[in-house]
């Protein structure tokens, strides 16, 4: 099976203060090449958005050698893993021009019901992708561990975070982390990252944003009347 890959040149709109590519940016591309990927294989907005089917990430995970910089060259490549009963691994792999491996990372998708927004099965509307297994894939994720929380902000979800699924977009939880944690300001190197979906934040729900620190990892979750995230993060030392 050929997965996708797409060239791209980082543009100042991608990178930060530091020129490194920013941290939602990144999952943002990683976003872009599933759903393109998914096209591909068939299985477009016909048979899901437009049937009343919404894809929906519940894990993601990264490990980060290098963040790219401004005006870099870069190749990102991505293919499925194989179905597991309602989850759908898929698999990232972000690389130099010259072939030096940047960042490994992967990501749980799912199909809910757009009005009920529960889980569905998607053997029963036809949905099937092929999957693969490559040596350079990471394991996949696993739900972050909770430390003991030293910080909270409150946090209105603001129209402009909002997407086509009717929730804050997963990748708008990484600019959150960022403005909140001291690492990113500071311009520490994100190491490793894991985040767990377990409910979803629309326009003018207030998220309680709590975090914490211990032994130099960092933890943050969002709650409404229950969690909607968990991030666990490893900057370098």
């Amino acid at each position: 099976m050929s997965g996708y890959e797409r060239a791209l040149t980082l543009r100042s709109k991608d990178v930060d203060l530091y020129r490194r590519l920013r941290l939602s940016r990144l999952f943002e591309l990683l976003q872009e090449a599933a759903i393109t990927h998914t096209e591909e294989l068939g299985m477009g907005r016909e048979m899901t958005l437009d049937r009343g089917l919404l894809w929906v990430v519940t894990m993601q995970s990264a490990e980060i050698a290098r963040m790219p910089e401004y005006d870099e060259r870069i190749v990102l490549r991505s293919w499925p893993g194989e179905t597991m009963h309602v989850f759908f691994p898929r698999h990232y792999l972000l690389s130099s021009a010259s072939g030096e491996t940047l960042v490994r990372a992967n990501a749980l998708w799912m199909l809910v019901d757009q009005q009920t927004r529960r889980m569905v099965f998607p053997d029963r509307h036809g949905i099937v992708i092929p999957g693969e297994k490559r040596e350079e894939e990471l394991p996949l994720p696993s739900a972050p561990a909770r430390l003991p929380l030293s910080g909270e902000r409150l946090f209105p979800v603001p129209f402009s975070y909002v997407d086509l699924n009717g929730h804050m977009n997963n990748t708008r939880y990484f600019d959150l982390m960022e403005d909140c944690l001291p690492p990113a300001a500071a311009g520490a190197r994100l190491r490793r990252i894991r985040t767990e979906y377990t409910g979803e934040a629309r326009l003018g729900d207030t998220l309680a944003l709590r975090w914490g620190e211990q032994d130099g990892n960092w933890y943050m979750e969002g709650v409404l009347e229950k969690p909607c995230f968990r991030m666990a993060m490893e900057y370098e030392s």
